[in-house]
């Protein structure tokens, strides 16, 4: 059993419909396949109109709320979301607007691995400028970004969801939230390949 000061790799999402809490579902079991780390899934509150947060601070069900605190003591950073208008989704910016400013002070962030994905309704429905956009501001963190090298294959065979710039899915026209076999896999690749990386630099 893990205990709190275990090191633990942050995933952190946004997802409405359940497409991008099934890719952050499949990254964190990736992240753990490849041993040493846990992965810690959190997601974020939506937002109201005025931007304030209308959620409860602790969600009825499913995936606790992440905490400044998760973000500041993470060993690396896996963050999804799905597309809107080519951009992430207001609540997870809204956290990093509000969140993520204490760790950048401190420079808790610089130097930790990161990692984006995204999902969408269409294959051309803004996937990769979701990914840059979410890309921006752990630039500004400081973090070591990666994607996915093409000596994953299934970059090559995909026809639905999976870029270089991070792991994603395609729901359709009919909002399918289950993910293709070659999405699943990206998905692990990525997870895998931020854990990886992340033990390397604790070294």
């Amino acid at each position: 059993m893990q205990s709190s000061s275990d090191p633990y790799l942050l995933v952190l999402f946004y997802s409405r419909q359940g497409s991008t809490l099934a890719l952050a579902r499949q990254i964190a079991r990736g992240i753990e396949q490849e041993g040493y780390f846990e992965a810690r899934l959190r997601t974020v509150p939506a937002v109201s109109a005025n931007t304030e947060q209308t959620e409860p601070e602790i969600p009825d069900r499913g995936v606790p709320y992440a905490e400044e605190s998760d973000l500041a003591q993470c060993s690396g950073l896996a963050l999804g979301s799905p597309t809107r208008f080519g951009n992430m989704a207001a609540p997870l910016k809204y956290f990093l607007d509000t969140k993520s400013a204490a760790s950048w002070v401190s420079g808790d962030l610089i130097g930790k691995p990161a990692c984006v994905f995204t999902s969408s309704a269409s294959i051309h429905g803004g996937q990769e400028t979701t990914l840059f956009s979410m890309m921006t501001p752990l630039l500004h963190h400081g973090m070591i970004l990666m994607g996915l090298p093409y000596s994953e294959k299934a970059l090559n065979s995909t026809t639905q969801g999976g870029t270089p710039y991070g792991a994603s899915h395609v729901t359709g026209a009919e909002e399918c939230n289950e993910l293709y076999t070659e999405e699943k896999t990206l998905c692990r690749a990525l997870g895998k390949r931020l854990a990886a990386t992340a033990r390397k630099l604790l070294i």
